[in-house]
């Protein structure tokens, strides 16, 4: 929904009823994670994607009928063995699909939901799933407080718990639970969407191998800092992309981030230094983090020579395994900009479990199991 917003902003404050599509669930080769979303309008206007084009014409069709009777409805879309010419996906996959109405009567909060995801503050949407009566009953929570409900208290403070944890990890999933709340029953399924903020590319070495991993890296979702102890290299014509610019040893601005908390599992680290006196100390902080990637550039020759000084200072194997280096993946990359996609390449497969190799080659399901979330 985040990337809707824009459009439903306005169809919202019309005052009008839109129809919203969401994934909630995935088996198989599904192309799209839980959490995409396909909006329709009254007037018939279509935004977003739910299976990347398998099944739109249906899903559009039924978010009509929402729109016109203001009831959810949750429906199952995937390959029928007898018929092969049904609506379905063509990949092999199976996508849950929630279509529920949006107004002022049926979603007040609406609003505050998109000003929150828009200033970058974490917000979970905990939607009823089950089919039957509470099909569609919503509960958001913020970090501080709750609104609307689920229809049973214990069930509330159940999903509440989960939604603030799913939120400090950035995961969107659907939950189990017994009528009452207990974890893991079967008589009521919610998704819960997690809106937590971008997770973050901190880009070091004001390079200009470093201007395009902040324009990929703006591309993927990631909120993009890059820090040189340069001031003349460190400026915003040269990094327009980036989110910010900081001026500062990289040692020392990484110490102080993770200090307050800015890094977590969801933090890539790209170090473009190649530079002892800028890495080395850069790196020692970087591995003792709990960040989900890093990853150093430089030769081969670079990389034995910075593995040699970093194993002085005390860093054990282990820590040293955590190391990407040489950086990216082997694309044959020359050029800023190629470099930047093999970059991007290793930190998707790495959070994906991907092995990096040709899908043509492969066997086995595209899509596999997230291990990281999402941005």
């Amino acid at each position: 929904m985040r990337d809707l917003l824009s459009h439903l902003r306005g169809w919202y404050a019309d005052g009008g009823r839109f129809a919203l599509a969401t994934v909630v669930d995935t088996f198989r080769s599904a192309p799209r994670q839980p959490g995409a979303a396909m909006a329709v309008s009254g007037r018939g206007e279509a935004v977003g994607s739910v299976s990347g084009g398998c099944v739109e014409a249906a899903v559009y069709e039924l978010a009509r009928e929402v729109v016109e009777s203001g009831q959810p409805v949750r429906q199952r879309y995937g390959v029928s063995e007898d018929d092969a010419f049904a609506v379905g996906l063509t990949c092999g996959g199976v996508v849950d699909i929630l279509v529920e109405p949006i107004d002022s009567a049926s979603f007040t909060e609406f609003a505050e939901v998109a000003d929150t995801i828009d200033a970058g503050a974490p917000v979970a949407v905990a939607t009823v799933v089950t089919q039957g009566p509470a099909l569609g009953r919503r509960l958001i929570v913020w970090p501080d407080r709750v609104s609307g409900g689920l229809g049973d208290a214990r069930l509330d403070a159940a999903v509440v718990d989960d939604a603030v944890a799913m939120l400090e990890q950035g995961t969107t999933m659907v939950r189990h639970y017994s009528t009452h709340g207990r974890r893991h029953g079967t008589d009521v399924s919610v998704f819960v969407q997690a809106f937590a903020p971008p997770p973050r590319m901190v880009v070091f070495g004001a390079i200009d191998f470093a201007a395009a991993v902040a324009r990929v890296g703006k591309f993927l979702g990631y909120h993009v800092t890059v820090c040189d102890a340069r001031p003349v290299f460190a400026t915003r014509r040269r990094f327009p992309e980036a989110d910010e610019l900081v001026v500062d040893w990289p040692h020392r601005y990484l110490a102080a981030e993770q200090d307050s908390g800015r890094i977590d599992g969801r933090t890539v680290l790209c170090v473009l230094t190649h530079d002892p006196k800028f890495d080395v100390p850069l790196l020692e902080v970087a591995l003792r983090t709990e960040c989900g990637y890093i990853g150093a550039m430089g030769s081969r020759r670079t990389h034995d020579d910075r593995s040699a000084r970093l194993r002085e200072r005390g860093l054990s194997e282990a820590e040293l395994a955590r190391l990407s280096s040489p950086i990216g993946l082997d694309l044959g990359a020359r050029t800023p900009e190629e470099t930047a996609v093999s970059i991007a390449a290793e930190i998707i497969a790495a959070r994906g479990s991907g092995t990096g190799r040709p899908l043509s080659v492969t066997d086995g399901r595209i899509h596999g199991a997230m291990i990281g979330p999402l941005p």
